[in-house]
């Protein structure tokens, strides 16, 4: 049974080619401001990593990465989840320094993704990564990263109305950032599930950052998962905006601060993944040999849907779809790139 839902009424802004039109503006757009705004450069980024170096992604823990033997190499690669980890390895090789950071495209497959209105099994992010003083690990600077992303995206989105202004009909991305915690949200609506909370939180605060995901919360259960040996509990968040289209709480960014020594050791043993610990880029980690990073990935397929009003991930980016997801959206008159 297909989870794609096409909105009563939805008809798109953008015709198929003004829509790949907008795409690369946008892409062109955000890229540049974004590397401007946090001091970024650009590098290039592997599609696959050696098995054996625990650099990719294990996002919750239960999803199977794409595997596969080089024969010549006598070793198994996996296409990566993301490169969360990649990242950190990479501004210790190029030596950046305290204030220097990269980003670069990351093309992923999640071949256990339940497909829907916002999800395949294609995964295409802006991938960045900052290095940062120890006095930065702090829900202060976190907040101040948050922001200047955000700008970053009205500048996009301002640019965007200009060349094309039937997107003025769209919503404006708000000026202020809502910042609220996974905590204070359980505590608001104890009796819904994560996803609810979220929904009743962003109608009000259309542009919110909602911070401490991973770890339990007082009913015992964590917001969402988060692999232990990225992001600091206490020191992440996502980046939400209310989606006028779907009606719905709507994900742009999944970022934080990531895990010191310390709290790497911490959430190894919290999550019960001591064994992780053999693995080469948590040994240089735990030995203080990594710099301290803040980091993230910025959806490219979830920016254009927001900024250019589409319904469905796949108006966006090309895919493999469910004979049911075609049906419906065949049935609204949504074309699926």
């Amino acid at each position: 049974m297909a989870k794609t839902v096409i909105p009563q009424g939805y008809a798109p802004s953008l015709n198929l080619y003004d829509t790949q039109k907008a795409i690369g503006l946008l892409k062109r757009l955000f890229e540049d401001t974004l590397a401007g705004a946090l001091n970024l450069r650009r590098v290039s980024a592997p599609l696959f990593v050696e098995a054996s170096t625990g650099l990719n992604d294990d996002l919750n823990g239960v999803e199977r990465p794409v595997s596969f033997d080089v024969p010549f190499t006598g070793k198994d690669a996996q296409v990566v989840h993301s490169l969360a980890k990649w990242k950190r390895m990479a501004l210790y090789r190029y030596h950046f320094s305290v204030g220097e950071g990269l980003y670069t495209d990351m093309n992923a497959i999640r071949r256990d993704e339940e497909l829907d209105n916002l999800h395949s099994v294609y995964v295409d992010q802006w991938d960045w990564e900052k290095v940062i003083a120890p006095r930065d690990r702090t829900v202060e600077y976190l907040k101040t990263t948050v922001e200047a992303i955000a700008e970053a995206i009205r500048e996009t989105q301002a640019t965007l109305r200009s060349a094309f202004p039937v997107l003025l009909k769209l919503p404006a991305l708000p000026d202020t950032v809502s910042f609220i915690t996974a905590q204070e949200l359980e505590d608001r609506w104890p009796d819904k599930t994560p996803k609810e909370r979220e929904r009743e939180w962003l109608r009000d605060h259309p542009l919110t950052f909602l911070m401490g995901i991973g770890a339990p919360l007082r009913s015992g259960k964590p917001h969402d998962g988060r692999a232990p040996d990225y992001d600091d509990w206490a020191l992440n968040g996502d980046l939400l905006v209310w989606n006028s289209v779907l009606q719905n709480a709507f994900e742009l960014s999944s970022m934080g601060i990531r895990v010191s020594p310390e709290s790497l050791d911490a959430q190894l043993t919290a999550s019960g993944h001591d064994e992780r610990r053999t693995l080469l880029f948590h040994q240089l980690l735990l030995a203080g040999k990594l710099p301290l990073t803040i980091g993230g990935g910025i959806g490219q397929s979830r920016l254009c849907m927001y900024l250019l009003g589409k319904a469905h991930i796949g108006e966006v980016q090309a895919g493999i779809w469910d004979g049911d997801t075609l049906e419906v959206c065949q049935s609204a008159g949504v074309v699926l790139l």
